[in-house]
């Protein structure tokens, strides 16, 4: 008898290298997906499976590397041309257009026409026929899609996937905004699709989806594929978090000052602060001088945190005190007011005027101070700017230049000396180093342990574990919402945060 041949893949991509100002992304990845299978991609955050996707979406081109489609080379120069060979992808931030309705969602870029008309009524019966093969008649066509749950739009992402003549779907962390009776439900689809030959590429941080759904496992490091093909069932927890957590980066962290005598009353102090739907009761207290790390996954509630500390978001419950004293909840100006600060993780969108100079930017937070009878002094403010600036060692050296021409650590050093100027007392600080390239990162990390030295009380959130276990003195560590687990630093590692944050059990 003849032995039984192996399956030919779907897809095979060989050898992809994508590498963006600074950053090898992606540096020779190897990835087969096979006809029917369910093949989940692992990584912690920058180890490039986002990149990975757009690259198999055809948003990314490689720098090197091959793809084969069915057998035959593939060029994905567009969305559009990977969505033509029937590659679709829905991301975790899905790109639906929410004033539209389902129906007009669901064809949009492919309309239903006729001499240039839309056929709306046909095309409303084939997004029926649509939800329903999903399992979900009962979602309306008509609907408006801002109308609809979280779960109800990721249907109609399928949905519009499905539309196509799709042949592989790529699932970009499909239940991070799901309820466990909707995860079943997502589930189910995703069994129906691959029993009808329908692969699918399956993103998620959470390794007990990984076991319920998965086939087979790649586990993505440092750009390059650390693991290819295991069995997702079969591979224990502690041997895929080993895959995970080996590094090419070195990471240079200042020295720890022996802990005071005397410990100085809080400067803040959190107190039940949650946000129904994002994160779960929290209690904190940050003293002068130290550093406190929040640990977790994307989707973890860890920004929640910081932002509604800072005042941007408006707590359900809870409150925020600064030397005992309640801030008004989700206001910024009281949060600024009484001495915090936010670095934040978009610093480009959220934390920086980039077309201004580096001295509007550093000013910012601090007009008032530079305002005499309406009117602004510039010379004041230039020379207060270049004083921050030079004492944080940025490069170059110019108040005058623009903030968009600078690289990214110096950027975030921009946003420190903004905080530095207005005398913050509390650090919030987002994925400090994110786009920062090794050298500057040693460089913010001398900084912020300067800060705290000089008494800035600082919290801080990082999707690097080592950079949280290096840095802070305390850590919190979060999972879907909820801190699982607080303990000093000394006595984390890598190992047992990510066992925490992905399992919610050392044990597994």
């Amino acid at each position: 008898m003849a032995p039984e041949q192996a399956p030919v893949p779907l897809l095979t991509m060989s050898g992809i290298t994508k590498s963006f100002p600074g950053v090898r992304a992606l540096d020779g990845v190897d990835l087969d997906v096979l006809p029917g299978e369910v093949h989940c991609l692992l990584g912690q955050n920058g180890a490039g499976k986002s990149t990975l996707i757009k690259v198999l979406s055809g948003a990314h081109q490689p720098d090197a590397g091959d793809i084969t489609w069915r057998g035959e080379p593939a060029a994905l120069k567009s969305p559009v041309a990977a969505m033509r060979l029937g590659i679709a992808t829905i991301y975790q931030e899905l790109d639906l257009v929410e004033h539209l309705d389902v129906a007009e969602n669901v064809y949009l870029g492919h309309e239903l026409t006729t001499g240039g008309f839309v056929r709306a009524r046909e095309a409303r019966a084939a997004t029926a026929a649509l939800l329903g093969r999903l399992g979900h008649p009962e979602i309306d066509p008509g609907r408006i899609v801002g109308t609809l749950s979280a779960a109800g739009r990721q249907i109609v992402s399928m949905a519009r996937a499905l539309s196509h003549d799709v042949r592989l779907i790529v699932m970009d962390e499909p239940s991070a905004a799901l309820d466990p009776d909707e995860v079943d439900n997502l589930f189910r689809i995703v069994r129906d699709l691959t029993t009808d030959g329908v692969a699918v590429v399956y993103i998620s941080h959470r390794l007990e989806e990984i076991r319920r759904i998965g086939d087979r496992v790649t586990v993505l490091k440092d750009g390059r594929a650390a693991a290819r093909g295991l069995p997702a069932r079969d591979t224990p927890t502690r041997d895929v978090v080993a895959l995970m957590t080996g590094r090419n980066v070195e990471y240079a962290f200042p020295e720890r000052p022996a802990a005071p005598e005397a410990r100085p009353a809080p400067v803040l102090r959190v107190e039940g602060l949650a946000r129904e739907g994002e994160f779960e009761p929290v209690d904190l207290e940050l003293r002068p001088g130290e550093i406190a790390g929040l640990a977790g996954l994307v989707g973890s509630g860890r920004s929640e945190v910081l932002e509604t500390i800072y005042g941007a978001r408006r707590p359900t419950a809870g409150r925020v005190l600064v030397d005992g004293r309640p801030l008004r909840p989700g206001s910024v100006i009281a949060a600024v007011r009484a001495g915090l600060g936010l670095a934040p993780e978009e610093r480009k969108a959220q934390g920086l005027l980039m077309l201004e100079s580096i001295t509007r930017n550093v000013s910012v937070s601090s007009l008032a101070r530079f305002s005499r009878a309406g009117w602004l002094d510039r010379t004041g403010e230039r020379a207060a700017a270049h004083r921050n600036i030079r004492d944080l060692s940025l490069r170059p050296d110019d108040p005058d230049r623009p903030v968009r021409t600078l690289s990214g650590g110096n950027q975030q050093k921009v946003v420190l000396a903004r905080w530095l100027l207005r005398g913050c007392r509390v650090l919030l600080l987002d994925e400090p180093t994110r786009g920062v390239d090794v050298g500057a990162r040693a460089e913010l990390y001398a900084l912020i342990r300067r800060l705290a030295d000089d008494g800035v009380a600082v919290l801080l959130v990082s999707s690097e574990v080592p950079e949280v276990l290096g840095l802070a003195e305390r850590v919190l560590v979060l999972r879907e919402g909820r801190v699982v687990h607080t303990a000093p630093a000394r006595e984390l590692d890598e190992h047992r945060v990510l066992d925490l944050v992905m399992e919610g059990s050392p044990s597994c």
